[in-house]
């Protein structure tokens, strides 16, 4: 089959195209990799290498998938078609050109198509859809991931990743659809150059380019956000803040809403501008040290205490700040997040602001420090499968219900979002939140570093850790499968020296306590998920990825000291890690 599928793509493809493949011709390897099974489309859409064939990111693959699309929101009646849908995408190699891929089959199918003019954020296509009512939105990007990559992800009309039913909806026309000989809307132009800074363009009979009219809207919406106005205009323009984009579509956003609070902001002239190649960087990832390294390195020639990053599709941001010997360290997700969390919280109860009712949302392999601050605040404290579309889903059901209002949401995995006018992570917002949060503790003479300790002392010292294990290979979803069900029919009842509580397995919805034998059920949504307790706001998670053939183990520890949690949670990794090999 592989060999048909190599074949047929010969025989279709462009010249150009045509001399890549030949050029495996002679690779089996090769070939069986990129032509044996297609590139997965699930919640979080599909991402791959950038190379012909059907398990791969190419201009085929995307307007197979876009015409899937299309006639699923053809399937829903035309005056969903007539919603339409609005199409963003980030500063990657072939990014606009997927995005005009897209728009053109939505197009030719009769679905209104509203483009962005250039790169934007994650943040700002999740907003438009619900600002101009659209049906659904699409993101061309791979968010963190390696040069070689992008990806397709696709937003629900309520602005959050779409949902698992929409989505299994959306797959069995995709599954229907060949990848040639998809009708495409004749366009005015395929120059991306042609239609920069122009705002209501039509493009063609179904295409309209739109720009500054949303973004101005957005930057208006989110300064609704501010907390700390008289803080920020007290040192405002005396705090010394680097800021990288990493080449990525954050730098106009981000610059701008920095700009508009009147905080003063370096950006690292090397990372300012889109670069394909994200050629100052092993990986545009700001959970990797050396994502924030020119950052750093101009923080030390300025005198700067904070560095900020944002990965290429700025919904994830990562930090720097000084510590108590005056040198960088970077913090995680769950230390950024639980310390903007505390500073919403703190505001709003200083303002007389903080609803009876309020709530914030987190995945379920994000510290439980998150649950300590909020309780301390009287605000509920809700978990959900990892994925910020299931934030999301809490926004929109309390919306409805009334039950709660959203405070703020957040992820392990440097995502984080305050407010409602997006349902997916905003390195926007949370950038503009955490250089207001400096200005905020340097009015009142706190360092970050201090300010951080003050949780740990007040809380506990919670470290956590991640590990991905990636399975190259057409058997390495099967290698990942094995390991979980090896998991999943023992019980690991000692780990490093650590005795095991209770076991959750989230795939058959089930909670096993081990001192006493009681079988309860989950209240969470099935998944392929095996999470073990084993002491006071301890744990660990074993997952594959919902995007990549990588397997994730979490570790979560607690101590009265930071060396003792350390050490804790490197002893318990090392142990799981040594059953995986």
């Amino acid at each position: 089959m592989y060999l048909d599928n190599f074949n047929e793509w010969l025989a279709k493809v462009s010249e150009e195209q045509k001399s890549e493949l030949l050029s495996v011709k002679d690779d089996d390897k090769e070939i069986r990799e990129r032509f044996t099974l297609p590139l997965a489309f699930g919640t979080a859409g599909m991402r791959g290498t950038i190379s012909m064939g059907i398990s791969n990111m190419n201009e085929y693959t995307v307007a197979r998938a876009t015409k899937g699309l299309a006639d699923y929101i053809n399937s829903l009646g035309a005056n969903e078609a007539e919603r339409g849908v609005v199409i963003s995408y980030d500063t990657r190699r072939m990014s606009f050109e997927f995005a005009l891929t897209a728009a053109r089959v939505l197009g030719a199918n009769g679905v209104k198509v509203s483009l962005f003019e250039n790169v934007r954020p994650v943040p700002m296509c999740s907003y438009a859809v619900r600002q101009l009512g659209c049906i659904a939105g699409i993101m061309i990007t791979a968010s963190h991931n390696p040069k070689e990559y992008n990806g397709y992800k696709v937003y629900g009309e309520d602005g959050a990743q779409m949902s698992p039913e929409a989505t299994a909806e959306v797959v069995k026309f995709i599954d229907a659809t060949p990848y040639f000989d998809i009708a495409k809307e004749s366009v005015v132009t395929e120059n991306h150059h042609d239609i920069e800074g122009k705002d209501g363009y039509r493009l063609g009979d179904h295409i309209t380019v739109i720009g500054k009219s949303l973004d101005d809207k957005y930057y208006a919406e989110i300064s609704k956000l501010s907390l700390s106005d008289e803080a920020v205009k007290k040192v405002g323009k005396d705090i010394k803040i680097v800021y990288s984009p990493i080449h990525g579509s954050g730098y106009v956003p981000v610059t701008t809403m920095l700009a508009k609070m009147g905080i003063s902001v370096s950006v690292v002239e090397e990372q300012k501008y889109p670069d394909t190649e994200f050629s100052t960087v092993a990986m545009p990832n700001p959970e990797q040290p050396d994502a924030l390294k020119m950052g750093i390195e101009l923080a030390d020639k300025l005198g700067s205490d904070i560095v900020i990053g944002t990965d290429p599709d700025c919904d994830r941001m990562g930090v720097a700040i000084r510590d108590g010997k005056g040198e960088f360290m970077l913090l995680n997700g769950n230390q950024i997040g639980a310390m903007l969390m505390d500073y919403i919280l703190m505001r709003h109860k200083e303002e007389g602001t903080l609803p009876a009712n309020g709530a914030v949302v987190k995945t379920i392999v994000t510290t439980r420090l998150a649950d300590k601050i909020a309780k301390s605040y009287g605000v509920s404290v809700y978990d959900v499968l990892t994925g910020f579309k299931f934030i999301g889903e809490k926004i929109k059901e309390w919306e409805s219900s009334k039950e709660h209002t959203f405070m703020f949401g957040y992820e392990e995995s440097y995502g984080y979002l305050s407010g409602t006018h997006a349902r997916d992570k905003d390195a926007v917002v949370a950038s503009m939140l955490f250089a207001e949060m400096a200005c905020y503790y340097a009015y009142k003479n706190i360092s970050l570093y201090a300010k951080l300790n003050e949780l740990f002392d007040k809380f506990g010292y919670f470290v956590e850790t991640s590990k991905s294990i990636a399975f190259k290979g057409l058997d390495g979803m099967e290698k990942m499968a094995s390991i979980m069900e090896m998991f999943r029919e023992e019980d690991m009842l000692v780990v490093g020296g650590v005795d095991m509580k209770s076991k959750a397995d989230l795939k058959n919805g089930t909670v096993c306590y081990f001192e006493d034998g009681r079988i309860e059920m989950s209240d969470l949504p099935e998944t392929n998920v095996i999470k073990y307790e084993f002491g006071d706001d301890e744990w660990l998670c074993i997952r594959p990825s919902g995007t990549e053939p990588k397997l994730k183990v979490y570790v979560s520890t607690k101590a009265e000291s930071i060396q003792d949690s350390v050490l804790r949670n490197k002893v318990i990794q090392e142990s799981i890690l040594e059953r995986i090999k």
